[in-house]
């Protein structure tokens, strides 16, 4: 590290690096306010917008998300089991309080909607709880080792010196949550929640790379870059990166080395199954997460039904394709030629980036013939960065914060291109980008009028349904010219069609991880290391990716019912409206949203 004069930091700065370390309760966010001090007076936004504050108290990671920097900036969620439970005890509180002073019968449309909602939610909350101490907390997709110091890169904001400040905080902080995080991994361990023995390596990597770095890790990296960008001076800058350097080596370092040394414990005691089945009460969990996650009552075996009669249908559409290029063999044949053939591939990261930025402003000029409502915010690609490519998923989309400090973001995973066909770039960049998830969320953060629940809480089916229905409204829109990316279109939805059979086949039908990726070889058109990625997704997330799919059927079930039943006075416009300006919904809502505006427009 290079030897610095040591200026005339803040005081709590210099605690903070050379102190012992901190306590958990030293992370803690500041107490929520109680709902029952609300007024009695108040209308039901009031008690929403309590809600909303007291749930933010105890999130300091929420507050950066929603782009509040106050005296919380610099400190991390707390872990604890208390912590929990003081959140289930606020949810339960303002349900109580809601239900005790409003009817739903007497409060204007919109809150009417609120109240349901707010109810729906606590319900799908309730019926995980028995369950919270079957998740992963460390695994290749969703786990803290890597989500932290995304968070840091990714979220947290500098702008000033009392922000970079906090960013040291951080870094600190690590330490006693890493530690906090790897004792309850180790407690779960104990009772057998583990994940499969494969997931360990995937960790162990991410905090190798981190660990191996050492002070030319991601963290610090991008601490510099924003620190520089402060233009406090040469001496100031440095003093702030020695800070930030010695509360990596002193605070983060060694509990990352200590959950390393937890993981490899771990894995030489890991199962080789793979579902959730094998837990107690597997099963029942694994119904919760697919009622939670689709927000219908389709059992496993419908799921798994509706994926086979699914991927059917897309089998007959490619074959058309197949006819239209003048391709000879069977599908399966196909398939084999479009995974393994370099004319589909890009051969630079550079390329592949243009190629979808060109899309999504040809896209964005089409908008408003499809859309009255749009977007506000601005879109960004960026490709994963390196520290987690290799266990990330191959593209996801972060929202914009509603301060307009941070912008939407669509992550694509670049670490293989030959995982990341050109025949799926097109849908890959509606879905994640326009008119998927950046106009929706953006339009979602936008509805100032709704409560902070509904711009900023989501329900799977609704957001990942509207990302695949985007897809095929690509094609509706004039694109896909080429027939080779109208079947990477397609090859999009079989993925989700075909995640249904997979996901189910898993966690309810007791697959291997090895089977479910045969089954995917055999019936889609993914390179090997695509469906190997995604197979272990699904495995480590049981029953998020049911819901692209089933959230795209009822979106195209709903439109192709407003067409018929409106006739001339169908207007595209106006359904993605109703669709997109309520927020996200459960499905049964959206269908009664979409059949109040049928009634409304045939009045018209």
């Amino acid at each position: 590290m290079k030897s610095v004069r040591l200026l005339a930091a803040p005081v709590s700065v210099l605690a903070l690096a050379f102190a012992t370390p901190l306590a958990a309760q030293d992370t803690a966010p500041a107490p929520a306010p109680a709902i029952a001090e609300l007024p009695a007076e108040a209308g039901i936004d009031e008690l929403f917008a309590a809600y909303d504050a007291a749930s933010l108290a105890q999130s300091p990671e929420g507050k950066a998300y929603r782009g509040i920097r106050d005296a919380d900036y610099g400190k991390w969620n707390d872990p604890s089991e208390e912590a929990d439970a003081r959140a289930d005890a606020l949810l339960e509180q303002t349900l109580a309080t809601m239900r005790a002073r409003y009817s739903s019968a007497k409060l204007a449309p919109q809150q009417a909607l609120s109240y349901r909602l707010f109810e729906q939610l606590a319900a799908r909350r309730a019926s995980l709880r028995p369950y919270r101490d079957y998740g992963y907390i460390f695994d290749q997709m969703n786990g803290a080792q890597s989500d932290l110091p995304a968070f840091l890169i990714n979220t947290h904001r500098v702008a000033n010196v009392a922000e970079a400040e906090a960013y040291v905080s951080r870094i600190a902080g690590l330490g006693p949550l890493i530690d906090a995080l790897t004792a309850q991994s180790r407690a779960r361990a104990e009772k057998g929640v583990m994940p499969p023995k494969w997931v360990y390596p995937y960790v162990i990597s991410d905090i190798q790379n981190l660990l191996d770095a050492s002070e030319n890790n991601a963290v610090l990296e991008d601490f510099g870059k924003k620190v520089a960008a402060l233009g406090l001076g040469e001496d100031r800058t440095a003093e702030m990166n020695m800070l930030a350097a010695m509360a990596w080596a002193d605070r983060a370092m060694p509990a990352y080395e200590r959950l390393l040394a937890e993981m490899e414990r771990q894995q030489a005691i890991a199962p080789t199954d793979d579902g959730i089945w094998r837990f107690a009460e597997g099963d029942k969990y694994y119904a919760a997460l697919l009622k939670s996650y689709t927000t219908t009552d389709l059992t496993a075996d419908e799921i798994h039904a509706l994926g086979l009669k699914e991927t059917a249908r897309i089998h007959d559409e490619m074959r058309a394709i197949m006819a239209k290029v003048g391709f000879t063999g069977t599908l399966q044949e196909f398939f084999a030629f479009t995974r393994t053939d370099p004319r589909f591939f890009h051969t630079s990261r550079e390329a592949y980036l243009a190629e979808a930025e060109g899309h999504l402003a040809r896209m964005t000029a089409k908008l408003p013939e499809f859309f009255n409502t749009l977007p506000k915010d601005p879109l960004v690609i960026k490709p994963v960065e390196a520290f987690r490519e290799k266990s990330a998923g191959k593209a996801f989309y972060q929202s914009p914060a509603p301060d307009g400090s941070r912008p939407g973001t669509y992550y694509v995973n670049l670490y293989n291109l030959n995982d990341m066909s050109k025949n799926e770039l097109e849908a890959l960049a509606y879905h994640e980008g326009l008119p998927g998830h950046h106009l929706q969320r953006s339009i979602q953060g936008a509805l100032g009028d709704l409560p902070a629940f509904r711009r900023f809480g989501g329900v799977t089916a609704y957001s990942e349904g509207w990302g695949l229905y985007t897809e095929e409204l690509g094609k509706d829109m004039g694109f896909y010219t080429d027939p080779y990316s109208d079947f990477g279109r397609l090859g999009m939805e079989l993925w989700r069609a075909g995640r249904l059979v997979v996901d189910t086949g898993i966690h309810h039908k007791r697959w291997s991880r090895e089977q479910a990726m045969a089954w995917l070889a055999e019936n889609t058109p993914n390179p090997p290391g695509d469906i190997e990625k995604a197979i272990e997704r699904y495995i480590v997330y049981p029953g998020q990716a049911t819901a692209y799919m089933i959230g795209k059927l009822k979106i195209m079930e709903l439109r192709e019912k407003a067409r018929t039943e409106l006739g001339t006075k169908f207007d595209i416009r106006e359904f993605h409206d109703v669709i997109l300006t309520s927020g996200p919904v459960p499905l049964s809502i959206m269908e009664e949203n979409v059949g109040q505006w049928i009634a409304a427009r045939r009045q018209q």
